[in-house]
């Protein structure tokens, strides 16, 4: 049985009914509405059922199509290729991995929504506090302890808005926002989410622990400033490797966290455990839906090899090149599905009747690494499959696995890189990088030293699709590279395009260049 922390006990009820009535588009808002000083927040645990609304979006990472498709297939880990008459999608899939990206296309438009949607929740339910706090009618030192973990969940939104579209408005204002706010610069907006963060994050708990899992704490609003830092000559022009370092050091100095004896802890079912996770996605099959990996990527047949509820929808997969960093010693090879597959006995042949006849392998499902086109026509079953995750046997559409989105071994890589940007000999740095990868090896098989390349590829194999891939790839200079199905792209695809939809809305945003 999965524990359950009291945070997401709590959250329950209003998951349920934001799972269940999905055609109610306006729900959120009549819910919290009936916050009022007579009946409600008289309580820290009445307080964490309040912030549920602004927890409930993050489950849209572990679905489909919006922000964290977008990180992935923008990457060279990930693509959606295009099978025929599945996965056309208008092309939007392919256009994000080949790095030419449309305002049209719908997948942009939902990563704007998502993001713009987690910063307007916030702020509506730091307004209402506030005025909640400022009427008398709560504990106003309670309020502010609650007020500053939206502020920091909001600054998280910030970052990924600063990180994927660079130039937004900065809206921290529910009540008297603008009807049309301006586009700021990202290096504004970095200033803006560091004055936040630095003003919020003090005032959060020091704690990790079943009350505050799946929450803003001072080690998230740390590793918020860590990620911020670590990439701030791409957002502002300037390095800040110094402060990364000191805010992974606070991270790493707290004792709260430790590597998980196996890798794959941090990925079973029943993961919610594990001493990596520093902020983590509550996922439940039932009441805190939305986790669909294994949909998103197994084939239509592999619902015989793990007996699953629903057919699986063959889309995602990685890419050769990739796939061929990992040796075979090394245990994350394992996030990988390839080869001939099998029913759950694991004897019967998994067959495709629609199998293409030009299919080399024949009617078998067999997941090669080789994938023959990205579009129109690429193999129905070519390509390895995102196997990181455990798939239990039965599972319905929706996973219960916890989904990690800072884990303390990036925390020991961040560390390492911003010491071996500041001195490329550091040992420090070397021992580091190979405390993460020799866990992963029996025996051991540490790195003689630390190359920008080396440790590139460290990252993307202990961090493969966990949404940080595309940002490390512009990090380090090699996003525009041309790649096995992308020809190359210029300094402009760093950034994704405003959304044609959002600059019709608000004549006051600016596109960003190149689109």
């Amino acid at each position: 049985m999965k524990k359950v922390s009291l945070y997401v006990k709590l959250l329950l009820p209003a998951l349920f009914v934001l799972t269940f009535n999905n055609s109610c588009t306006d729900l959120e808002e009549e819910l919290y509405d009936t916050l009022t000083d007579e009946n409600f927040l008289k309580t820290e645990e009445e307080f964490i059922a309040a912030l549920g609304a602004a927890y409930t979006g993050l489950y849209a990472l572990g679905n489909h199509g919006g922000y964290y498709s977008l990180q992935e297939t923008n990457s060279d880990e990930v693509a959606i290729p295009t099978r025929g008459g599945d996965w056309g999608d208008g092309g939007q899939w392919t256009n994000s991995h080949e790095h030419t990206l449309k305002p049209t296309d719908t997948n942009l438009n939902n990563a704007w929504t998502f993001l713009f949607g987690g910063v307007n929740t916030c702020n509506r339910l730091i307004f209402q506090f506030t005025e909640l706090r400022d009427g008398g009618s709560v504990d106003a030192e309670l309020a502010n302890k609650f007020i500053a973990e939206l502020r920091v969940l909001r600054a998280m939104y910030y970052y990924w808005l600063i990180d994927t579209f660079g130039n937004v408005p900065w809206v921290i204002s529910f009540d008297t926002a603008e009807e049309m706010p301006p586009t700021v610069s990202r290096a504004q907006l970095f200033a803006n989410v560091e004055a936040e963060l630095n003003e919020a994050v003090p005032l959060l708990d020091k704690a990790n622990n079943n009350l505050t899992y799946g929450r803003m704490t001072y080690y998230v609003g740390k590793m918020i400033q860590a990620k911020m830092y670590l990439n701030a000559e791409v957002y502002t022009g300037t390095p800040r490797w110094a402060e990364a370092e000191a805010a992974c050091n606070e991270i790493i100095n707290s004792g709260l966290f430790a590597i998980e004896a196996s890798y794959t802890n941090n990925f079973k079912t029943d993961n919610s455990g594990s001493q990596e996770f520093i902020l983590a996605v509550p996922f439940d099959e039932v009441f805190a839906q939305g986790f669909n990996l294994h949909q998103m990527t197994l084939h239509y047949g592999s619902q015989a090899t793990y007996n699953l509820k629903e057919q699986p929808w063959n889309g995602y997969c990685s890419l050769q090149e990739f796939y061929e960093k990992h040796d075979d010693a090394d245990a994350r090879k394992n996030n990988f599905i390839e080869g001939p597959q099998f029913a759950a006995d694991g004897v019967t042949p998994i067959l495709d009747a629609g199998a293409e006849a030009s299919d080399p392998d024949g009617p078998q499902v067999n997941f090669t690494p080789e994938l023959n086109e990205l579009r129109p026509g690429a193999l129905r079953q070519a390509g390895v499959r995102i196997g990181k995750y455990e798939f239990k046997t039965g599972a319905t559409a929706n996973l219960g696995n916890d989904m990690p989105i800072f884990r303390y071994s990036d925390v020991l890589l961040m560390k390492a890189e911003a010491l071996w940007r500041q001195n490329p000999g550091n040992t420090d740095a070397l021992d580091l990088v190979n405390e993460v990868r020799n866990r992963s090896y029996e025996p051991d098989q540490p790195l003689a030293a630390l190359t920008a390349e080396a440790l590139l590829d460290e990252r993307g194999r202990e961090m493969f699709f966990e949404g940080v891939r595309r940002q490390d790839m512009i990090r380090f200079g090699v996003f525009g590279n041309p790649t096995e199905w992308m020809p190359g792209s210029g300094p402009n695809a760093q950034l994704w395009a405003i959304p044609q939809s959002q600059i019709n809305a608000n004549p006051n945003l600016d596109q960003n260049p190149g689109y």
